[in-house]
């Protein structure tokens, strides 16, 4: 199954605040913003999520728009999810307002597949206050994501396994995961336009054509997803990023936004174990162009300053074809984040014991001592400097302190006099 929460972040709003509903919302930060979530009252007028707010209000006047609340929305979707785990154990959540459920063999405990996916409309309602969601149900994960969709919103929409070489045939070739602007038009001049029209060629053909892109298409053509619902998958980044009021070349100004910004990605990266070695610069001009740039350090860091300093290392080093109008920073790469213990490498080279007590090049190691018994254990990785270990005690301190007295109430020193909500 998959659960997708209709306008998520706009129904809460919604639902927090009566006198939006039965009006157009849409959830963003600034007018020079993007939507986040549109209501289906706006939804009318064409505006959509991801929609420039500009484009959005020219579209929808009497449009209303309302700052997002991320923690609220966070709220919520932690008592969807543990709501969806009380059906199944496997659940994988996908974003803060959508998740796969594997109903495998559930049938003795809820019945069939329709009244179970009833049941998990409707405890969803309950858990949330209100709020309705559509599911999808097929026998595989992209089927049920594309099915979720069909009866929208409060839909429940089941795909039998019979009946998926005929939803497919006249499915369109969009709608595969992985086929963009680019392979539509590529896909076009082959005349193909539906996933039946893929099957009119072999796996090997399209192979050939477009790689291990090309077998992806011909799979999910053929109704074939081999991935299973995985309750939990590793982070790959984190980031945080601000369209501004104003376009501004101003670099003092954008070092501010980038302090902020990585005091939050480091804040989050500590509270989840995490320490990644690429730091990434984001940068998107008044014309709407977007650029990154990107460098991994020796070993992996959630310092806070330490992503500021490398930041403004890659801002120094752009030079600013225009105004900028957002500004982002971020970290991948994830690696050991040094909060505890660390296995030495194996295996150990033990002179006299089948080991050779030399190193690649035939030379004895240097910390080897000469005589039986002594063990030559293959460097541990260098130390952090001495500045690292004062920024990872000064993280500490400030998330120990942040824990007790709330987010807002303490401030790094150099963001005194700097509003981070403003977008």
């Amino acid at each position: 199954m998959h659960i997708d929460m209709d306008a998520f972040f706009a129904s809460v709003e919604q639902m927090d605040d009566p006198s939006l509903r039965g009006k157009p919302v849409a959830v963003g930060g600034t007018t020079r913003g993007v939507v986040a979530a549109a209501s289906y009252e706006s939804r009318r007028f064409g505006v959509r999520s991801a929609m420039p707010m500009s484009t959005a209000l020219r579209l929808c006047p009497h449009l209303i728009v309302v700052p997002g609340r991320m923690r609220r929305y966070a709220e919520i979707s932690h008592r969807i999810m543990d709501a969806l785990r009380e059906f199944s154990p496997l659940v994988e959540p996908a974003s803060v307002d959508e998740a796969y459920l594997d109903a495998t063999g559930l049938e003795r405990l809820f019945g069939p597949v329709e009244t179970m996916g009833m049941a998990v409309k409707a405890r969803v309602r309950d858990v949330t206050g209100g709020l309705t969601c559509s599911v999808g149900a097929a026998p595989v994960k992209f089927l049920a994501k594309i099915a979720s969709d069909v009866n929208k919103p409060d839909g429940l929409f089941i795909l039998y396994p019979e009946d998926v070489p005929e939803f497919l045939r006249a499915m369109p070739v969009g709608r595969i995961p992985g086929v963009g602007k680019r392979s539509l038009a590529a896909l076009e001049e082959l005349g193909v336009r539906s996933a039946g029209d893929v099957l009119r060629y072999s796996r090997e053909f399209w192979e050939r054509r477009f790689g291990k892109g090309g077998a992806h298409l011909h799979e999910r053509a053929s109704g074939v997803d081999p991935r299973e619902v995985e309750p939990y998958s590793e982070p790959k980044s984190e980031s945080a990023e601000n369209t501004f009021a104003e376009d501004t070349a101003d670099r003092a100004v954008l070092r501010r936004w980038l302090l902020a910004q990585s005091e939050r990605v480091g804040a989050s990266l500590r509270r989840q174990r995490l320490a990644g070695r690429t730091i990434t610069l984001k940068v998107k001009y008044a014309d709407f162009r977007s650029i990154t740039r990107s460098h991994s350090l020796p070993g992996p860091t959630a310092s806070t300053e330490t992503i500021f300093d490398e930041a403004c290392r890659l801002l120094d080093a752009l030079t600013l074809a225009d105004k900028v109008r957002l500004i982002g920073v971020g970290v991948s790469n994830f690696g050991p984040a040094h909060h505890g213990p660390r296995q030495l490498p194996l295996p150990l080279d033990i002179p006299g014991r089948g080991g050779t007590g030399r190193d690649a090049g035939g030379a004895q190691p240097a910390d080897a001592a000469a005589g039986p018994g002594n063990i030559s254990v293959a460097a541990p990785e260098p130390a952090p400097p001495p500045d690292e270990n004062r920024r990872k005690k000064l993280d500490a301190a400030l998330d120990a302190l942040r824990d007790r007295h709330g987010r807002e109430a303490v401030v790094r020193g150099r963001l005194f006099g700097f509003d981070s909500k403003r977008k």
